[in-house]
């Protein structure tokens, strides 16, 4: 059986992070502010420096890549869009909306984890994709439950379900795609990736239900999650608003369990659903305000999950 949770993350050292007009189309989290990109820059480096160093603290592996200089690539630091890789060996590369996003995909990206002693035994080539303006963001379009061979996926522009079902295909996961809305209020807008709304971890899974409008989806996430023994913590639009969604499961390399979340995620959650969610796991809070208010992602987005074997010494 799969693992759902790994020791190693990969996260992108940002070169030029900044606010992406591109992105900001569909995801409403993005907000432009008057500081100078050099300000914006050194303060998103300390919180990207920050965070890394407390995820190593806690015994976590982190690989840190630097994000080249030319071409700027504001969205570097979010990493887990474009990537992901597998307990088989196997590294699959995404087709992406934001031709400025594009730029970040790593060709060397293979040799980086040999270096860091993982082995790779197929690249897989989700990109031709874009061709036909056809998109899936990995782990941002899909919330994998590995160890169940699940994809729950909400339809976005930047999550379509023919790559959607490619990806099931190849990997022989089953799909549960679904609508969710970032606000209930007209004009509605899709939720623009998956993990901003739900997270799932080994036995636990938090999800906005509020934002699935329609009835047969939502209980059919619902139902889901439970027959494969998720405790099932709901969360509000306005938590899901405050990044509440965007977590990650993660472990040390001793086997403890750790809930990645951001400051701004930790303030919007209830007494008692930090005490549920700390029932299962330990808490590592992050406080990412810049990357949040201009990237429009939170800690879950910086962090790539590696599942690949080790190279055999």
């Amino acid at each position: 059986m799969n693992s759902q949770v790994t020791s190693t993350v990969l996260m992108v050292r940002p070169a030029a992070f900044g606010f992406n007009p591109e992105t900001a189309k569909d995801n409403l989290y993005q907000v432009k502010d008057d500081r100078t990109g050099s300000a914006i820059q050194e303060t998103a480096l300390a919180e990207f420096d920050h965070m890394v160093a407390m995820l190593q603290e806690q015994g976590i592996r982190v690989l840190v890549l630097e994000d080249s200089v030319s071409p700027a690539k504001p969205d570097a630091v979010f990493p887990n869009n474009w990537f992901s890789t597998h307990e088989d060996g196997s590294i699959v590369f995404y087709p992406m909306l934001s031709r400025l996003r594009r730029a970040e995909r790593r060709k060397d990206l293979v040799d980086k984890l040999f270096e860091f002693g993982f082995r790779t035994e197929e690249v897989v080539d989700l990109i031709f994709f874009e061709d036909d303006g056809q998109y899936l963001e990995s782990t941002g379009s899909m919330v994998l439950d590995r160890e169940n061979k699940i994809v729950y996926a909400c339809a976005s522009e930047r999550t379509h379900s023919v790559p959607l079902h490619y990806f099931q295909q190849l990997k022989g996961y089953q799909v549960l795609m679904f609508h969710a809305v970032q606000q209930l209020k007209y004009p509605k807008r899709p939720v623009y990736h998956t993990n901003v709304m739900m997270h799932v971890g080994t036995k636990m899974a938090v999800v906005c239900l509020d934002s699935i409008e329609r009835e047969a989806e939502k209980m059919a996430v619902k139902e889901s999650l439970e027959k494969h023994g998720k405790k099932i913590i709901p969360i509000t639009l306005h938590q899901k608003n405050a990044f509440a969604g965007n977590m990650l499961e993660l472990k040390n390399m001793e086997g403890k369990h750790f809930t990645v979340m951001s400051a701004s995620a930790f303030k919007s959650l209830k007494a008692g659903q930090k005490q549920i969610i700390s029932k299962y796991t330990d808490l590592i809070v992050s406080d990412i305000p810049t990357i949040e208010k201009l990237g429009g992602g939170s800690v879950r987005c910086m962090m790539a999950e590696i599942f690949l074997p080790r190279v055999k010494k």
